[in-house]
């Protein structure tokens, strides 16, 4: 296997991380779970699955559970910093829920830095872009998480 091909499977798998971190925040809020439940929940039955003949995604397990508790441990910051992120009279309640989720996932990368901002921004802009097809939200996430990047690591930036 080439490098080129290691480091293709190693994006792809990163980015399968990622969306499943969206669904399981999601999941957590919408049914009230915990974590744990959820997170072995999507180890066990979701991640790499096969449902009907189609099988899911393998994913990088470790950073799909690293999101999910630097998510759960930080959320009252990323909630902060979101809501800075956000126009005023719109709070992070009171926005879509799959939005809240993409917002506390990229922030628990950006609080954790250990991804270039810039590469966390894209990825979720991606992300977005699996959940909503208009556009409008992804230019939407992308300007939150610019936002939410230049706070968590203003240095990454030349601030």
């Amino acid at each position: 296997m080439s490098s080129q091909t290691r480091q293709d499977e190693r994006r792809r798998r990163s980015g399968a991380a990622r969306l499943y971190a969206v669904q399981a925040l999601f999941q957590m809020e919408a049914a009230g779970q915990s974590s744990d439940r959820v997170r072995r929940e999507f180890e066990d039955w979701r991640i790499g699955a096969e449902v009907e003949g189609e099988v899911a995604p393998d994913a990088d397990e470790a950073l799909f559970g690293r999101i999910l508790d630097d998510a759960v441990t930080w959320q009252g910051r990323i909630d902060q910093m979101t809501d800075r992120a956000l126009v005023a009279r719109w709070p992070i309640d009171r926005i879509d829920p799959v939005l809240r989720a993409v917002f506390r996932a990229a922030g628990a990368e950006l609080v954790a830095a250990k991804a270039p901002p810039r590469v966390i921004i894209s990825e979720y802009v991606s992300v977005a872009a699996a959940f909503f097809t208009e556009g409008n939200e992804t230019k939407f996430v992308n300007a939150v998480l610019d936002h939410m990047a230049r706070e968590a690591t203003p240095g990454a930036f030349g601030q």
